[in-house]
């Protein structure tokens, strides 16, 4: 191998080593990778949606005989829908938004179907009468749980645009993407809509000529 192969494989291997790297990133970073949801998109609806939720004043207490001295609401996550063009896992955002509401201490939050929360819970207590290991009088049974006062729900939909590359814009292309997140929070009893809250984000995306997408 000549000395001047050798210098053009060493310069070879220092460029290509130059283009790539690893670390770590702020995860409250606002995320600007694509225009797709992403992680900023999911903490805003769930952080707005929590705390709107929190300060809704028919959500402050929920007198029932049943409930004793603790008045606050019971509240368990029926899902949110996605009704946009993309492959989105809704139950992060209700992760997020779970947290909060637990943490703030001024809702109570039981356990739903989601996630298998409930199939979880069964099979502890089919554990507990039927394996013989746990003690009698520390078994758990059926028919113990809370009551749910309301249900929370909602539905996560989007409108893309793009307009492709012309003369008029030099042979950029443009995109636009509006996110519109719904919830609701309903009485069990009798049906009535006691929260309701909208959010929005749009995201606009310019590609050059020469860029992708």
């Amino acid at each position: 191998m000549t000395i001047r192969t050798t210098l053009l494989a060493a310069a070879t291997l220092l460029l290509g080593s130059g283009c790539s790297s690893l670390g770590y990133g702020d995860p409250d970073a606002t995320e600007t990778v694509t225009i797709e949801f992403g992680s900023t998109d999911l903490q805003t609806f769930a952080s707005t949606m929590a705390e709107s939720l929190l300060a809704s004043p028919n959500l402050s207490f929920m007198d029932t005989s049943a409930k004793g001295d603790d008045k606050r609401v019971i509240a368990v996550q029926g899902g949110i829908a996605n009704e946009t063009r993309e492959h989105i896992n809704t139950a992060q955002i209700l992760r997020e938004m779970n947290e909060t509401i637990v943490n703030s201490g001024r809702m109570r939050l039981v356990a739903g179907a989601e996630n298998n929360g409930q199939d979880l819970i069964a099979e502890r207590v089919r554990f507990d009468q039927d394996s013989g290991r746990v003690r009698a009088d520390m078994a758990k049974e059926f028919g113990k749980q809370l009551g749910a006062d309301v249900v929370i729900y909602g539905a996560l939909s989007d409108i893309y645009k793009e307009r492709g590359r012309s003369i008029e814009s030099l042979g950029s292309k443009r995109k636009d993407l509006f996110y519109q997140f719904s919830m609701s929070a309903v009485n069990v009893e009798t049906g009535e809509i006691l929260w309701t809250k909208t959010t929005d984000i749009r995201k606009k995306e310019t590609v050059s000529l020469f860029g992708r997408g």
